[in-house]
């Protein structure tokens, strides 16, 4: 199938030292190609002058368009909101730090029509990132492998290329606390894995922290397993057993004489068992806060400023 227009989205956050080079380098490959192209940019809140930049490159390339959130809404929501508004054939997702190659936007197409699949996602078979960096990467595929029904091939990153009919596909499940990349495996979207390498940041330092990072774990175990309420009860019956069992031992023990006075025991049961109880509310009360956000329909994102020819989906 011949590409009539391809839309690159990349979220965008305090990268202004970036934007420039990332434009320079789109641009060649994507002309070189002679792609006709459209980039959307999504600045998720930056603090530098990130939109200044932004709004720079849209007024020497009408190729280039805009989004400004009001706030800093995750990588994960601003992703969602360059969907909402992207068009094309294809659809590329990457990021803005040029850790993943513009260079390889190409190998993505071809493996994409190649394969006649539906998505080509990059694997990494080197990253330049920092040790806890793709240790907590390996860490969050290991538990969504585990824990939820959502299972895909390890090292994939975000940088992936989309046929335009699974993005329309894909905006009509409007779950708030879902993630978009965790819907696209949970649809059950065909992929081919397109092994490519991971360069080094061009500049600036990374905007997931360790906070986000369990976030981003949080929301694919909670919006896409029951695992932690199992374990709940499981761990309850369990615990019930165990407290059945002892209290008949308690007993005999009891009418034998041969319990020592004091309350050790006593007080290490009951902060034992007050913190299980404790940890289920929490697990409880993380399913019940995800049913209160979801009822409530607040956005994942709320935009502030358009600038190109863009036209929400």
């Amino acid at each position: 199938m011949q590409v009539k227009e391809i839309t690159i989205v990349i979220p965008v956050y305090n990268d202004e030292e970036v934007l420039k080079e990332l434009y320079a380098r789109l641009s060649v490959v994507l002309n070189q190609n002679k792609m006709p192209y459209k980039i959307i940019l999504i600045d998720d809140g930056s603090t530098d002058n990130s939109w200044e930049v932004i709004t720079d490159l849209q007024h020497k390339d009408p190729n280039i368009n805009g989004i400004k959130l009001i706030k800093n809404f995750g990588q994960q929501n601003a992703i969602a909101a360059g969907l909402d508004y992207a068009e094309g054939d294809i659809v590329v997702i990457m990021d803005s730090d040029l850790q993943d190659r513009p260079e390889d936007i190409p190998k993505l197409i071809q493996a994409l029509e190649e394969n006649k699949a539906s998505m080509a996602i990059a694997k990494w078979t080197s990253r330049k990132d920092i040790f806890f960096k793709r240790f907590v990467s390996k860490l969050f595929y290991i538990v969504s492998n585990r824990i939820t029904k959502i299972h895909y091939q390890p090292g994939l990153g975000v940088f992936r290329a989309i046929r335009g009919e699974v993005v329309q596909e894909l905006r009509k499940y409007k779950e708030k606390t879902s993630t978009t990349l965790s819907l696209l495996y949970w649809i059950g979207v065909d992929y081919v894995a397109v092994e490519l390498e991971r360069d080094a940041r061009f500049a600036g330092k990374s905007g997931y922290n360790l906070s986000k990072m369990i976030k981003l774990t949080m929301d694919r175990i909670f919006s896409f397993s029951m695992f932690p309420i199992r374990v709940s009860i499981y761990s309850g019956l369990g615990i019930s057993t165990v407290s059945f069992i002892l209290a008949i031992i308690f007993i005999i023990r009891r009418f034998m004489n041969l319990t020592a006075p004091g309350w050790t025991s006593t007080v290490v049961l009951v902060l034992f068992l007050f913190g299980i109880n404790f940890i289920f509310l929490g697990v409880i009360g993380e399913y019940l806060g995800r049913i209160f956000l979801e009822s409530r329909q607040r956005p994942k994102y709320i935009v502030k400023n358009v600038i190109g020819d863009l036209c929400k989906k």
